[in-house]
């Protein structure tokens, strides 16, 4: 098949990582992939394999994305369209039909739309739940990553739940997963550290850094030889790195910033924690998982569902320092299966999720086909 997908651009978000991913294995199983991106720009293009085509349709405002998506439909005539991250799903759909619906179109949600639109876009919910309303059932499949993600979906879009595709993603990429060496954690966490505690994600809102630094002042006092090192970059880092100073963490706490591959961090990590209000998904979580690192997070959606309510890790509230930091002190103490992780991350691996996905397209929806019409 030839397989178009669309994005706004390769930047390290979770969700284009997946897609750079399931790429690399339809290429392996004689697809052919396109990247269609509003910009081509991303630390994520330094893994896109080698036969993948990337184009870039050079749009400051989305509305411009429209007419160039819709000629190069015309021309290429693509079999499988897939288009993430709303509102350029909706808008793929627009330029789908103007162009005569050349190939099937699934669109796919990774967040918790109506929390992403209150919280950080700032839209009226009403606006962007018409819009899902009028789009979404047009297209040819719909694919949510998480059962939360597609609850919002059929509650905020009003579009029944039977229309809706689940499949979670393949966070579970089969890297190595041996435990790093006392020279190579000393090393990486520049010093030789009790307790070395991990946490990945974008310096954002939704994933309230903030609130795992202040839990962590409260686990130092108690454990003065901790580190906590947060892998990511973003909008807050100035604001973090001014509350690191405030609570005198500047030898415990570290930023390095965007880190393409994480995986040595994980395999030298005692625990794993994950502070969002919010997530659709959670692809770290399957990550540490994988290289079987005790977790603790916040029951805030797409986590909770991995982590089986509690059974593969800790849960604890949103936005609460205090039981972060007592849910983080009893984690370290106590014995952990590590096999036990790591067989659960296999419920999420590349080439598993990859069938998943290639069978939806040639299958399609036939419930969502008989609500169209």
């Amino acid at each position: 098949m030839k397989i178009i997908i669309i994005l706004p651009d390769l930047c390290g978000g979770g969700a284009e990582r997946i897609y750079v991913d399931l790429a690399k294995d339809w290429i392996n199983n004689n697809h052919s992939v396109d990247f269609i991106l509003m910009r081509k720009k991303g630390e994520l293009l330094s893994l896109m394999h080698p036969k993948i085509n990337i184009l870039e349709f050079s749009s400051k405002r989305i509305r411009n994305f429209i007419l160039p998506l819709v000629k190069y439909l015309m021309h290429n005539k693509p079999d499988i369209i897939l288009s993430s991250m709303w509102p350029l799903t909706s808008v793929t759909v627009f330029s789908w039909l103007l162009s005569g619906r050349k190939g099937k179109l699934f669109l796919s949600e990774h967040v918790i739309l109506s929390t992403s639109v209150a919280n950080e876009l700032f839209l009226p919910l009403w606006a962007v739940s018409v819009s899902l309303k009028i789009t979404y059932p047009l297209a040819s499949g719909i694919i949510a990553v998480s059962k939360i993600v597609k609850n919002d979906l059929c509650s905020f879009g009003k579009i029944p739940c039977e229309y809706i595709k689940l499949i979670y993603n393949p966070a579970a990429t089969g890297v190595e997963t041996y435990r790093a060496s006392d020279a190579q954690r000393n090393k990486l966490w520049d010093g030789d550290y009790e307790s070395n505690i991990l946490s990945v994600g974008a310096l954002k809102f939704e994933k309230d850094h903030k609130t795992l630094i202040q839990a962590f002042s409260y686990v130092v006092k108690g454990n003065s030889n901790a580190k906590l090192v947060i892998l990511g970059d973003g909008p807050l880092r100035g604001n973090l790195e001014d509350l690191i100073l405030q609570l005198g963490l500047k030898n415990n706490v570290e930023l390095p910033g965007f880190i393409l591959n994480p995986y040595p961090w994980y395999r030298s990590a005692d625990l794993f924690v994950l502070s969002s209000l919010w997530e659709g998904f959670g692809n770290v979580i399957v990550e540490a998982l994988e290289c079987g690192v005790p977790i603790v997070s916040t029951d805030s959606g797409g986590p909770t569902e991995i982590l089986k309510h509690g059974f593969y890790g800790k849960l604890v509230p949103v936005g609460d320092s205090h039981v972060l930091a007592l849910a983080i002190n009893e984690s370290l103490r106590k014995s952990h299966n590590s096999s036990l992780l790591m067989n659960r991350a296999k419920d999420f691996t590349l080439e598993n999720i990859s069938k998943q996905y290639l069978h939806y397209f040639i299958s399609g929806n036939s419930k969502l086909e008989r609500f169209k019409q």
